[in-house]
């Protein structure tokens, strides 16, 4: 969270959540994984699973399955596809429609996580997505008669209002200035991050958060909340889901 770089590989979906694909250079590569010097591929964290593609070279196509978190990001190849040597020079291509359905499950995330802040005064305490389907977990005590429906309702005028999404990286002590800008229960940004990538939905929602997002939330779409849970005492499980 709050860098560019991530061991030898330069994060470009921090520089631009919109590119698909770029050109790179293999540093290391076997069955196991292939790292680059510059990657698109969001490696996964904050619940926000890691992205699907491809890496073309020479004529030939490496399926990317997934991304290994350590160090650096280490690209998953699909069983049994050809690897490139390190030094190949090759094209990486994101799977647009995978990668976009995700970037709008987050921003739905972070919509929602505003909504029961601003209304209810929870904070998270857990959460995890899939394309177009997700769960956030509260600190909410006891849930009021209508909290569904209010919810849902709530987070569709702020889907209409479509306020900006901005993206910045500032310097901890400044980020942590910011009121209210841990938004889960648990500070989860390490000690050792004194740059720190905040996520700003204009007007409702300012977070500290590593992964990708839509440039507003008109870009969401229709949210549905289609599930309160009790989770033991005082924690509550909200699932929704987008469509266009």
């Amino acid at each position: 969270m709050g860098t560019e770089n991530y061991g030898r590989t330069h994060r470009l979906e921090l520089d631009d959540q919109s590119l698909r694909e770029w050109d790179a250079i293999v540093l290391d590569s076997g069955p196991d994984g292939i790292v680059l010097d510059r990657s698109a591929f969001y490696p996964g964290g904050g619940g926000q699973p890691p992205d699907h593609g491809v890496l073309l070279w020479q004529g030939v196509q490496t399926r990317i399955a997934g991304v290994r978190r350590g160090d650096e990001p280490v690209l998953i190849p699909v069983e049994d596809d050809p690897v490139p040597p390190a030094g190949t020079a090759v094209r990486g291509a994101i799977e647009d429609a995978r990668r976009t359905a995700l970037m709008r499950t987050h921003s739905g995330l972070h919509l929602l996580c505003g909504v029961v802040f601003r209304d209810y005064g929870c904070l998270v305490t857990g959460g995890n997505m899939e394309p177009l389907s997700a769960r956030m977990d509260f600190n909410l005590p006891e849930v009021p008669q209508g909290f569904k429906e209010a919810v849902e309702a709530a987070c569709n005028l702020e889907v209409d209002a479509d306020r900006r999404i901005d993206v910045r990286t500032l310097p901890r002590a400044e980020a942590f200035a910011i009121p209210d800008i841990i938004r889960t229960a648990t500070n989860l940004v390490p000690p050792e991050v004194q740059d720190v990538r905040i996520v700003d939905i204009v007007g409702l929602d300012t977070q500290a958060d590593g992964g990708t997002h839509v440039g507003s939330t008109k870009q969401i779409g229709r949210i549905k909340v289609t599930k309160v849970e009790n989770k033991g005492r005082g924690f509550r499980r909200v699932r929704l889901q987008i469509s266009d």
